[in-house]
């Protein structure tokens, strides 16, 4: 199995953006209420499960990429306590819990499954290739 990697600072950019959306919206009093009960566990899953995926493609050795669903799911933990301050947001375990469920399958998804990462790669084909997630393409001319 091949995780391909993005060195330096750049490869940081998006999961540091990602993460300070999460603080921010963690910190607004008022959040749009979902359409159903439990929708937002939903949200919580999906929106950790791209963090924890945009953490592991920077540079973790296939062994190592649970450590990036450790520190997704204490950030995790950190959210929920910094919603503690904000009035009118409250603490759910149930969220936590969703974050780091989201952040394990998530990265579980993008070890194991060639599909996955070649779906995230696209329009990015040539690094993807250079780092050997992806066959070279033989077929150009």
């Amino acid at each position: 199995m091949t995780i391909p990697r993005q060195h330096g600072w750049r490869g940081w950019l998006w999961p540091l953006l990602l993460a300070g959306a999460i603080v921010g919206a963690s910190g607004r009093s008022e959040m749009p209420a979902p359409w159903f009960p439990g929708a937002d566990k939903g949200v919580h899953f999906l929106v950790f499960g791209l963090l924890a995926t945009l953490v592991v493609r920077n540079g973790f050795a296939p062994r190592q990429v649970w450590v990036a669903v450790l520190a997704v799911s204490v950030f995790g933990a950190t959210d929920e306590w910094h919603q503690s301050f904000t009035p009118g947001r409250s603490v759910e375990v149930a969220d936590w819990v969703a974050d780091t469920l989201g952040a394990a399958v998530a990265v579980a998804a993008y070890a194991a499954w060639p599909g996955y990462r070649r779906f995230l790669a696209l329009g990015s084909k040539s690094r993807v290739e250079k780092s050997g997630a992806l066959p070279p393409n033989r077929d150009a001319a």
